[in-house]
């Protein structure tokens, strides 16, 4: 047996050898049927075949290594779909696109233009198929957002209120109108508060509506209702750093420093950069004797500011240099 099975083993190496040897060459047909594919998709879409080219590019782009073919066909698969008659083929191309070129300015080019147009065929189908519906009243008053025309945007969630006044959502973004603009009226303020509250009576949950509400009180010199609102909207949203900012600065400006400590240093967690939450909580530690720590925060205040102001100047030099020239 012993014999037997010295033989035996070389026998089985060299069996477990050949099978290596044919997955890989396998593998490496395989990759040379895909780069073929690749190419022969590439070459169809570019010389204005997109039919027969999507096909090919949908399978063989998940499958080659090389990342220029790779690029090359993802552009070449969202210019066919987006110009053809199947424009939802894109996001297939745009998903590999932007998870191995996150920052090429080609692609990110590309991409702003695809969704920009995808989300205006799907606007156009919502009016085909529903052209009553509240949706398309959110949607118009939404447009009407952008464009600073806040009256005509209140009109349009109005008209949705109308319909369905329990509507989740609704109450918060005209109370958000409301206040837009340059300088909203008290009446304005006052009907965006009862928005906002009414907004929190169908959903509690919505960590927006408690913040904004916060921010009123706090400009009224109500610091103690300010105060519930901000704690109230970092319990719903965890990761509310605004939130926990207002609520900070709230406890400071009520000489709570000792209470404003917990909500301020997880605002600087979450957003170390800021000159405003390291000057707040600096002013937190200093109320409750923490010199050196209050110190600390000082400098990185001192800091921040000075990195923010660099930034401002390169953007602001840059926007010069685009400009043409006289």
């Amino acid at each position: 047996m012993f014999r037997l099975s010295r033989l035996f083993v070389p026998a089985c190496f060299l069996f477990l050898g050949t099978a290596v040897s044919y997955a890989q060459g396998q593998k490496q047909s395989s990759t040379g049927v895909a780069v073929g594919a690749a190419a022969r998709g590439a070459n169809l879409a570019e010389s204005g075949h997109c039919a027969e080219a999507l096909p090919l590019l949908k399978r063989a782009i998940r499958q080659v290594a090389d990342k220029d073919l790779e690029k090359r066909m993802g552009l070449d698969g969202v210019h066919c779909a987006m110009t053809g008659k199947r424009p939802y083929d894109s996001l297939d191309f745009l998903q590999v696109l932007l998870r191995d070129f996150p920052r090429d300015p080609e692609v990110l080019y590309i991409a702003t233009h695809a969704y920009s147009d995808l989300a205006l065929r799907t606007s156009q189908d919502l009016m085909h198929e529903a052209p009553f519906s509240y949706q398309v009243h959110q949607l118009n008053a939404e447009a009407l957002e952008t464009q600073g025309r806040w009256d005509e945007a209140a009109a349009e969630y109005r008209k949705i209120l109308e319909v369905n006044p329990m509507l989740a959502g609704i109450h918060a973004r005209l109370g958000r109108v409301l206040l837009s603009g340059q300088q909203p009226t008290a009446e304005a303020v006052a009907q965006a508060k009862k928005n906002f509250e009414e907004e929190l009576s169908i959903d509690p949950n919505n960590a927006g509506a408690e913040y904004v509400l916060a921010e009123l009180a706090k400009d009224d010199g109500d610091f103690s209702s300010a105060i519930g609102h901000y704690t109230r909207a970092t319990k719903i949203d965890s990761g509310f750093a605004e939130a926990y900012f207002g609520l900070g600065s709230a406890l400071v400006a009520s000489k709570q420093f000792a209470e404003a400590i917990a909500p301020l240093e997880t605002y600087e967690k979450l957003a170390p950069d800021s000159p405003s939450g390291h000057f707040q909580l600096a002013l937190a530690y200093n109320g409750v004797g923490r010199k050196e720590d209050a110190n600390r925060e000082a400098a990185l205040q001192r800091d921040t500011t000075k990195s923010l102001e660099q930034v401002k100047r390169r953007v602001a030099e840059g926007l010069e240099r685009q400009k043409p020239p006289r």
